[in-house]
């Protein structure tokens, strides 16, 4: 994907702040631009909280993406979404530089 894939969430929130939406505005374009791709967007949550509670989270924060997208135009047949709540971690530190990494939403294109 041409742009930014992945949006970064504050500790137990699942809202688009306006860095979030300058990103998904690129993945539209993109999407837009390759209209039969589709994408899987996936959520990610730092290590602390129950795996329970942070595969609900990340769902939370993965539904957030696709419904800016598809409140952007993307229609919603083309985008799924999974949660990994902790399971997948990019950072592997115990400290909140590594939990900032952690708490996200990334849109990986599939054909």
């Amino acid at each position: 994907m041409n742009g930014r894939d992945t949006i970064y969430f504050d500790t137990d929130m699942y809202n688009i702040d306006g860095v979030d939406a300058l990103s998904l505005k690129e993945q539209a374009a993109w999407l837009n631009r390759y209209p039969y791709k589709s994408a899987r967007i996936e959520g990610h949550c730092d290590e602390r909280g129950t795996r329970e509670y942070n595969l609900a989270l990340g769902e939370r924060r993965a539904n957030a993406a696709k419904n800016y997208l598809v409140s952007l135009g993307i229609p919603a047949q083309r985008l799924s979404i999974i949660s990994y709540g902790k399971e997948r971690p990019i950072a592997l530190g115990s400290d909140e530089a590594s939990w900032e990494k952690n708490r996200r939403a990334v849109t990986v294109t599939i054909d």
